[in-house]
């Protein structure tokens, strides 16, 4: 799993991935994480990306541009110290993406 974790200049992003990093490898998850910018969303080849929370105006612009599931991480996600919030909140989107239509 590749997820890119995307703030405005990329500094407070850099905590968040690696706080996720982290909690996926205490999980036993093999998941790549790095931070970028707005731009770094763009042609890249991510699983995942999880935006900033002052990235929600423009969700649905970032959506429409790449592939994979985008989604705006919560308010208090710079609070999240160990990284497992934000794991579960990761897993969250993508076990809805994988989840067949018809189930629960």
């Amino acid at each position: 799993m590749r997820i890119l974790v995307v703030c405005g200049a990329g500094a407070s992003s850099t905590f968040v991935a690696h706080r996720l990093r982290r909690a996926a490898a205490d999980a036993g998850l093999e998941w790549q994480t790095k931070a970028g910018t707005e731009q770094s969303v763009y042609g890249g080849d991510h699983d995942l990306v999880l935006l900033g929370p002052h990235f929600a105006d423009r969700l649905d612009s970032i959506r429409d541009a790449v592939m994979a599931p985008v989604a705006v991480l919560p308010a208090d996600v710079f609070a999240d110290r160990d990284g497992t919030r934000t794991l579960a909140f990761a897993r969250s989107i993508i076990d809805v993406r994988n989840t067949p239509k018809g189930t629960s």
